[in-house]
């Protein structure tokens, strides 16, 4: 569950310097508690989960880590973050650039960024989310943390309703067991239910093969786990930094003897879907364009994704 806000009211602190009136409120986060601006007009995002938060909360950071792919943005971002400064990776963000774009607030996590939250606590208010899977959860954070709670919930109920329309569609399909993929330089992963995409799956109430009928994030695998692999359907998904390792690895096992045996794949339910999308983006944009994905798999009209920013 999200930390909440220890206080939501409006506080007037003193400020050492000058006297000046603080309006803000204390935010308790996966580092501690600090104060926060009411109404933050300069905000970095480190993830690129939070920063589809906030995007769909009406936010546009002045900063944020690159995507794992995209020239710099994923696609289905579009232009929505036309104009914000690229701030290195998730993996390593430069400090000397956050600084430069003198924030209000930061937004991170702590599984990324616990080792330089002095650094950034230093330029500006920082928080962080504990870790990355729980999008919903981390969703709220982002919103209280805005102070667009109402904004959050609109966009959390337009999702919602998308899903119930993608339930109400399915018909006999309902609870299918779903398999899910990922190919990456040197290894092979299935995904659990504690990833984004297994949230998102569980949301529209599919099950899952008994080898990801787990908790956490995924098992990295070998070919002789192929027979694992196998569902009612399945989605395989991959990542490759442009040197071609990533998709040597799927070839490998879509070219394998015991893929072509797995039931889901001699009768043709087998789907190819964005790895951004699926595995690392993260974000409320990308569960959208998950259930698109799906409705258009299983042939179900969804009402269209609404953003507050839209």
């Amino acid at each position: 569950m999200h930390s909440g806000i220890l206080a939501s009211a409006v506080l007037s602190i003193s400020l050492l310097s000058g006297g000046v009136a603080f309006a803000g409120q204390v935010i308790d986060h996966a580092m501690g508690t600090t104060e926060v601006p009411d109404a933050p007009l300069r905000v970095i995002t480190l993830t690129n989960e939070t920063t589809e938060a906030a995007l769909a909360l009406g936010v546009t950071p002045v900063g944020a880590p690159q995507s794992w792919y995209g020239d710099p943005w994923y696609p289905h971002l579009g232009d929505r973050l036309d104009g914000t400064e690229v701030l290195g990776t998730e993996l390593a963000v430069n400090v000397e650039l956050v600084a430069a774009l003198e924030p209000d607030l930061i937004i991170g996590s702590r599984k990324r960024d616990e080792e330089i939250y002095g650094q950034l606590s230093a330029i500006a208010p920082t928080v962080f989310i504990e870790g990355l899977g729980a999008w919903k959860d981390n969703f709220a954070f982002v919103s209280d943390v805005l102070n667009r709670e109402t904004e959050g919930e609109a966009a959390l109920a337009n999702y919602e309703n998308r899903v119930e329309a993608l339930k109400d569609g399915l018909g006999d399909n309902a609870g299918e067991s779903l398999s899910v993929v990922r190919f990456v330089p040197g290894q092979t992963y299935l995904y659990l239910k504690g990833s984004f995409l297994g949230h998102v799956l569980a949301d529209a109430g599919f099950t899952r093969p008994p080898q990801q009928d787990a908790d956490g994030l995924s098992l990295a695998v070998g070919r002789e786990s192929i027979p694992d692999m196998d569902g009612d359907r399945i989605f395989w998904l991959t990542y490759d930094t442009g040197d071609g390792k990533g998709d040597a690895m799927a070839e490998e096992f879509l070219s394998d003897p015991l893929w072509s045996r797995l039931s889901a794949v001699k009768d043709g339910r087998v789907y190819e879907v964005d790895d951004g999308v699926w595995a690392t983006a993260g974000g409320w944009f990308a569960a959208q364009e998950m259930l698109s994905d799906l409705a258009d798999v299983y042939g179900v009209e969804l009402p269209p994704a609404e953003a507050a920013s839209d």
